[in-house]
């Protein structure tokens, strides 16, 4: 009963000091269920149009205090900046690279130094494991990955042009 006879007259008051109806609408509502809660507290000689009016100016403060603190915090995230992969004609390119790239590896490596170069640039192995693992020497590996590296450049410009 009290919210049928009050209701409108809050949904005004709290619209006029929001200018949002939806908003308007769920303080209203709140304001209802605050009373509907705390009914046992209710003085009956104490005006009830006063206290609705008050519960529902406080939640109207309470959603704009929210409002600010929420844009303030939108207004201080970054917005997203694009990441690899999200670009696909980028997507496409590293694509087509590491498909050149492995071309090359496979078709264009001599067997030893096609062995060398993987097990430094994929397993990362360091040059002194290589050397150890194949039984050659440090500088050999150095120079094998070198004359890897040296090719494949020259590939790649190649292809390019």
């Amino acid at each position: 009963m009290l919210f049928e006879r009050y209701q409108p007259i809050v949904f005004r008051h709290v619209l006029s000091q929001t200018g949002q109806t939806d908003l308007s609408h769920d303080i209203v509502q709140e304001t209802f269920l605050r009373i509907w809660i705390h009914r046992s507290s209710l003085k009956p000689d104490l005006p009830f149009m006063a206290f609705a009016l008050r519960i529902s100016g406080n939640l109207a403060r309470d959603a704009f205090r929210h409002r600010r603190t929420r844009e303030r915090l939108e207004r201080s995230i970054p917005p997203p900046a694009l990441s690899e992969g999200d670009d696909p004609a980028e997507a496409l390119q590293l694509t087509m690279l590491e498909e050149r790239l492995t071309t090359i590896i496979n078709e264009h490596l001599p067997e030893r130094c096609r062995t060398i170069f993987l097990l430094s640039r994929v397993e990362e192995k360091t040059h002194r494991e290589i050397a150890d693992l194949l039984g050659l020497s440090v500088k050999t590996v150095e120079n094998q990955i070198h004359h890897a590296l040296k090719l494949i450049r020259r590939k790649i410009r190649t292809h390019r042009e």
